[in-house]
Order: C-alpha cells, then sequence, then structure tokens
C-alpha cells in the first residue's frame, strides 16, 4: 500500500487458513514461498494460521523448517487471532512475532481498497448492489442465521 498503483495480492500469494485445511494446501503455499525462484518479489500471507489442525501445524513447522534452507529471501506473513497467540502456529513463530499498527490513516486504507475493488463497467455486473459499484461488500448482523 505504498503507492496507490500497487496492486492487492493475487490468489496465490494468500492462504485462508480453516480446520479443514490440509497440509497439502499448506505445503504448496509454502512452496511458492520459499523456492528459490521467488527471490522474495511477492509478500505470501497466511490467514488465521492459528485455526490449522494441530497435525496440520506440526507438519507446517517441520516443512517450514526445512524449506527455509533453501531460499534466505522470501517475505512470509502469518496473522493470527490474538485471542488465540497460545495455539501451535503462532507459539512455533513467536520469537518472529510484530504487534501490528496500522501504519496508515483509515481513511488512506479505505480509499486504497476503494480503488482496487471499484467495478470500472457496472453495466450488468453484481456489483451493482454493493455501495458505489464496489466487487466485494462486507454483510453483517448481531444476530446469527438470519439470511446473510
Amino acid at each position: 500500500m505504498n503507492s496507490p498503483h500497487q496492486p492487492l495480492p493475487t490468489f496465490d500469494e494468500v492462504l485462508l487458513c480453516t480446520p479443514q485445511t490440509t497440509s497439502e494446501q499448506v505445503e504448496l503455499f509454502l512452496r511458492r514461498c520459499l523456492s528459490p525462484s521467488s527471490r522474495g518479489e511477492k509478500i505470501y500471507t497466511m490467514l488465521y494460521a492459528d485455526e490449522l489442525s494441530y497435525d496440520v501445524s506440526t507438519r507446517t513447522e517441520e516443512l517450514f523448517q526445512c524449506l527455509q534452507h533453501y531460499s534466505n529471501v522470501y517475505h512470509l506473513v502469518i496473522l493470527c487471532n490474538c485471542n488465540r497467540e497460545h495455539s501451535y502456529i503462532p507459539s512455533v513463530f513467536s520469537q518472529y512475532k510484530v504487534h501490528m499498527v496500522p501504519q496508515r490513516p483509515l481513511v488512506e486504507i479505505q480509499r486504497y481498497l476503494q480503488d482496487h475493488y471499484k467495478v470500472t463497467q457496472p453495466l450488468s455486473s453484481a456489483a451493482s448492489i454493493f455501495k458505489d459499484n464496489m466487487c466485494v461488500g462486507i454483510v453483517s448482523s448481531k444476530r446469527a442465521g438470519v439470511g446473510k
């Protein structure tokens, strides 16, 4: 987000972890991130890594230790829920932990995301249902199960 023209991450740079994420999915992700051919050009991000099962988490640690020796230039960000910081992955990587505070004002972050998620030609697009022709939106409710 250093430049308004800097692109958003691509699908291969982000792994959204759930309790159902398999060790094979994590392995493919880590191999992309830690392969010598990547040369640290992309920023790879594991979201909610604290939700990985114990078996997948231990395999992730082993694989990371193994692959890390092949490339010393990589960018890997592991985001976890601060309420689950004692789960396996946050504990294993705790020596690298950095508490993040956004460095940009919220308005600037919102403007950056609006520029990248706005549909330029909204004719017959599902984006017309979201505010300002955005191709993404957040639908929430304080009540569970009300048809979101």
